[in-house]
């Protein structure tokens, strides 16, 4: 964890900031380490005049981050007086220790304690380290969340999969191929949660109910395809080996702003152009455009599949028997759903149906984009529905600000994805 001290600045402390809110603070989230967040640090540790952030006080701080925290039972302790304790409620305690006799508490024994705050922030950028905090609180707080890796990237950071349900039709969606592109990677895992919390109240979520959808498919998630680009984009990365060299590979290309327009994984290589459909031409179209080495964009790398990220997505969807696949990313509000010509049964019909119940609009892909792509193969390789979902408008990477309305826009596709399969 980072050491912080008043004047510093950047998403360190943005995450300090989000921590100290969700503990009943007000301070704004704008990554600067002021006279107010420094107040509000001495408040929540007891403190004067000892605002330095270090180990110790971010493990106090954690678990606003990871939205739970362990309680040790003592004697006369109930579910009940624990919520109490924690100004949680008994509900969240019990749904995240289902196996804990309720009448019976050990004393010694550990329970946990979902704090009472939506987990997924659509207030702050996200790296690795965000969203590994939160896939460790949605699992905690929801035990029955099937969370694994699919592999690792360049700089070794597990590359998440999320499953929820165990039926017989699999579906897969993934976010964040693409480094600036990380208002993605919350729409997923908000989603997730949305799902979980009304699976656990038994409650309908969108006039659906998550038990019946948990029952008849198994919906697997990749949040965060690109986490060495993500934390690159979004300042979690900003020195060592990998820093150096991205900055070398931005400085041939001083048209291409860094590291705002970085898309590529820390290699320099684009993930989303390097699975084996029409990759020859995607390459042939990229090196004429002056993409013929690692670059912060559109280099296709030297082989299909040559980079561990995209390895693992090639895989995990081969290891799986997906029905249908939305690849998300920003931005165009747009939908494309075909790969050429290629026009899998029943994909039309879907993408109306997103079109209908977001408001984005579907189109072919522009032809040279076309090739290469993670859908494109899907579509190729499997001859089933795949998407790419455009969301937002503007310019990459959009602010956090749209994360509210992408998300809206997005609930109908992200469920539908799953109902509207015949």
């Amino acid at each position: 964890m980072k050491e912080l001290y008043p004047g510093d600045q950047g998403i360190w402390v943005q995450y300090l900031q989000l921590a100290l809110q969700r503990a009943g603070q007000q301070v704004m989230l704008d990554g600067i380490f002021g006279s107010k967040t420094c107040a509000a640090v001495e408040k929540v540790m007891g403190s004067s005049g000892k605002c330095a952030v270090k180990e110790a006080q971010w493990n106090r701080l954690l678990p606003f981050l990871r939205g739970y925290i362990t309680h040790e039972v003592k004697a006369g302790d109930t579910f009940f007086s624990i919520a109490k304790m924690y100004d949680t409620t008994m509900e969240r305690v019990m749904h995240a220790n289902p196996g804990t006799d309720a009448g019976a508490l050990q004393i010694g024994s550990t329970v946990v304690v979902p704090l009472n705050f939506p987990l997924v922030s659509g207030e702050v950028p996200y790296t690795s380290l965000l969203t590994g905090w939160i896939i460790e609180g949605l699992q905690a707080r929801y035990p029955y969340l099937q969370v694994g890796t699919i592999g690792r990237s360049v700089m070794g950071t597990p590359l998440w999969s999320l499953q929820l349900g165990n039926g017989p039709v699999e579906v897969g969606y993934n976010a964040s191929f693409h480094a600036n592109e990380s208002i993605t990677t919350p729409v997923l895992l908000k989603f997730v949660e949305r799902l979980l919390e009304a699976y656990a109240d038994e409650h309908m979520y969108e006039e659906l109910y998550p038990e019946r959808l948990f029952e008849e498919y198994s919906l697997y998630l990749v949040p965060l395809v690109n986490p060495d680009g993500v934390d690159l984009v979004n300042g979690l990365l900003t020195e060592g080996f990998y820093y150096r060299r991205a900055v070398r590979i931005a400085s041939g290309f001083p048209d291409i702003p860094f590291p705002d327009g970085w898309k590529a994984n820390i290699q320099g290589v684009d993930l989303n152009l390097q699975f084996p459909a029409g990759w020859d031409m995607a390459k042939k179209i990229k090196f004429e455009q002056g993409y013929n080495r690692p670059a912060p964009r559109d280099y296709v790398g030297q082989t299909p599949l040559s980079v561990p990220e995209s390895i693992a997505m090639f895989d995990f969807t081969r290891n799986h028997d997906f029905s249908l696949i939305l690849a998300y990313h920003t931005q165009g509000e747009v939908i494309y759903w075909k790969y050429l010509d290629e026009e899998p049964e029943g994909a039309r019909r879907i993408a109306e149906y997103f079109e209908k119940v977001s408001g984005y609009r579907i189109e072919e892909t522009p032809a040279a984009s076309g090739y290469a792509g993670y859908k494109d193969w899907f579509i190729n390789f499997y001859d089933r529905p795949g998407y790419t979902i455009e969301a937002g408008l503007g310019e990459n990477p959009l602010p956090m600000e749209q994360f509210s309305k992408i998300y809206k826009d997005n609930v109908g596709i992200l469920l539908g994805g799953m109902t509207e399969l015949e």
